[in-house]
Formats: structure tokens, C-alpha cells, sequence
């Protein structure tokens, strides 16, 4: 990977879990390559010790080579007064990075300034022009793949999927992240986001990406998308399901959380039990898999509260849980490596 020394743009989002997710995502799991932030409403503030700054122009004595988009914004667009910063970025020669679903290169005149700048614009949302339907080569990959499902969209899956790579990389495994959407192909600098992927080819998209993790690593950890009750977002979780052919599970789900959030219908949440019986049922035939693990995102209560409910969800799937984040990822760790014999 590339030496990357990101400045992050996050231009009033930098304190928002949820549409600031890309910077928090990359201030977490890749914190040695971001050298500032820019955020002009927290100006001279810090966020994990990355100093907070206005304007670009105050972000280029910390040397950055590279300006991310930390945002995700409603329909993936970017707000009304961003193209006049991503010029600036550009005129100011650091590459451009977006994980948005609007291309870089169909921003007026920036593709032509980027050239002659002599930066590069890269959309982590842009497919390989070359993705074709899955072959069944998953099946011959030589290492064990885990796919992250979960209750819900954003509930902490990319989250879930990253501690339990750097529990295993601690204990000297050869694991290996395997990223799905924008935010984790920003961490790990390899990727396709499959949400943008053609329908018929998203099988495909998983297929390569795991095959390709098992030229890197023994133990796949492959970032989990939607859910498969969500009425709109089930078919990324499904394709997922399919094309990485995983091996094991692990059942995501944010304490509390008991409707499908931006679904306008309010369609409840399934029990876990549920949740685990559906998710192995739907399953390939040619690999059948077993939820062996509940992450659970209690961020949103105290900590006796947490442990509460996860001995709640232990006692409900007969399964080990645990918050990954708030209490480490070893548990679940333990029980996917004796899972795998």
C-alpha cells in the first residue's frame, strides 16, 4: 500500500456517527495515516488527536498527499458547497479519494484540472469494468471465510468485522479484512464496494473478493452489507451471502434497535434465534453455514446494561456474544476459530 497521508473532509459531519462514518472509520483502524481534519465548525479542536482545521490551506503545513471524503450523505450526493473544496484540494495538488455514489470525474471541469495538476482522482465506489456472474471458484478458496450478516443497516458490521481481523492478527494469524463498501476500502486500500456493483454481477463482485483474500490470508473476515429483511437494501446482503460462500457467520445487531431504521413501513426486527434460523437456511446448499457468534453494539447503553444483554442474547441463541468494540473481539474470536476445528 501506498503512503498515504490523508486530510479528511468531514465539513460538519465530524461529530456525526453515522454520516461521518468514513472518517471515523479510518481515524480508528487507520489512525497512522491521517494528519488532519477539516471541519471549519470545530476549528482548532482535535479528534483522536488529529488536529481540526478550517480550510485546506491550513491543513498543508501537516503534509498531506491526499484529501478523503470522510462523508456519507443522504443519496450519496455531495452538499451544495463541496465542489468548490474538492477544486481547492485539487488546485492545491493533493489526490482526491470519494466514496460517495457521485463520480469525481462527472464533476465539471475537475477531471481536466486533476491532469493538470498531475493528481489522481479515485472513486471507491467505481466496480472493475470487468465483473461477471459468480463461477463457483469460491468454493476452492483455501481459507476459512466469515461474512459479518446483521439485524439491520448500520449497526456496526464494517465495526464488528475489523476487531475481530485485529484480534486474530494479534494472536500472529494470517487474517485478512476483506472490504465491501467504501469506508473499508479506505482502510485497507483494496476492495470494491459492492453496493454499487450491477445486480446480476454482485455474486461475482464477492466471489473475487474472497479469492482474492485467499491470496493474502488463511482466515477471511468479509465485511457484511444490508440485511436481508430490509426492504430495500436485502439484495447486497443476500449477494454477499452467496458470492462469498462463507464458511461461518457472525450475527450483528445494536441493543435496543427494534425497527428497520429508513424503512418508511416500521417493519420490526426478528428475534436473534430468527435471525440465526434464517440466515443459515438462506444459505448456499453447496456450503451451508453457521451463525457461530453475536456481535452486539451497545453503544447506546451503560455498561451493566451491556452485559445484560449480552448474556440475554447468550441465553436466547445458545450462542457466545459479546461487544466487540467495548469488551474486545476474543470471545467471538474463540469461537470461530473452534468452529473451524
Amino acid at each position: 500500500m501506498s503512503e498515504k497521508k490523508y486530510l479528511v473532509l468531514a465539513e460538519e459531519f465530524s461529530q456525526d456517527p453515522h454520516y461521518g462514518k468514513t472518517l471515523r472509520g479510518v481515524l480508528r483502524y487507520r489512525r497512522e495515516s491521517v494528519v488532519a481534519i477539516l471541519d471549519p465548525e470545530r476549528e482548532g479542536e482535535t479528534m483522536d488527536g488529529v488536529p481540526i482545521v478550517a480550510h485546506v490551506d491550513d491543513a498543508l503545513p501537516f503534509e498531506p498527499n491526499t484529501a478523503l471524503v470522510g462523508v456519507v450523505t443522504q443519496g450519496g450526493h455531495f452538499p451544495a458547497d463541496w465542489r468548490a473544496l474538492l477544486r481547492e484540494c485539487v488546485e492545491h495538488r493533493l489526490d482526491l479519494e470519494n466514496g460517495l455514489h457521485v463520480r469525481l470525474r462527472d464533476i465539471p471541469g475537475l477531471s481536466e484540472l486533476a491532469r493538470e495538476r498531475g493528481v489522481e482522482l479515485r472513486d471507491l465506489r467505481e466496480p472493475p469494468p470487468d465483473l461477471s456472474t459468480a463461477t463457483g471458484a469460491n468454493l476452492d478458496v483455501d481459507a476459512t471465510i466469515v461474512l459479518t450478516v446483521g439485524s439491520d443497516c448500520a449497526i456496526g458490521k464494517m465495526t464488528a468485522t475489523c476487531e475481530l481481523d485485529l484480534e486474530a492478527r494479534k494472536r500472529g494469524l494470517r487474517s485478512v479484512f476483506v472490504p465491501t463498501g467504501q469506508t473499508g476500502i479506505a482502510i485497507a486500500g483494496w476492495g470494491i464496494a459492492v453496493d454499487a456493483v450491477v445486480s446480476d454481477f454482485l455474486a461475482g463482485a464477492a466471489e473475487r473478493l474472497v479469492i482474492e483474500g485467499g491470496e493474502r490470508g488463511d482466515l477471511l473476515w468479509v465485511e457484511g452489507q444490508g440485511a436481508i429483511l430490509h426492504p430495500i437494501y436485502s439484495g447486497v446482503a443476500l449477494g454477499l451471502m452467496h458470492g462469498s460462500a462463507p464458511h461461518l457467520y457472525v450475527l450483528c445487531h445494536e441493543v435496543g434497535r427494534k425497527t428497520v431504521e429508513g424503512d418508511a413501513t416500521n417493519s420490526p426486527i426478528p428475534s436473534l434465534r430468527e435471525l440465526v434460523e434464517l440466515h443459515e437456511r438462506m444459505s448456499l446448499r453447496t456450503r451451508p453455514a453457521r451463525v457461530v457468534g453475536i456481535a452486539l453494539n451497545t453503544a447506546s447503553v451503560s455498561e451493566a446494561e451491556a452485559r445484560e444483554a449480552i448474556a440475554a442474547a447468550e441465553e436466547e441463541t445458545g450462542l457466545p456474544a459479546d461487544d466487540p468494540v467495548r469488551f474486545r473481539a476474543s470471545k467471538l474470536l474463540d469461537s470461530v476459530l473452534t468452529s473451524t476445528g
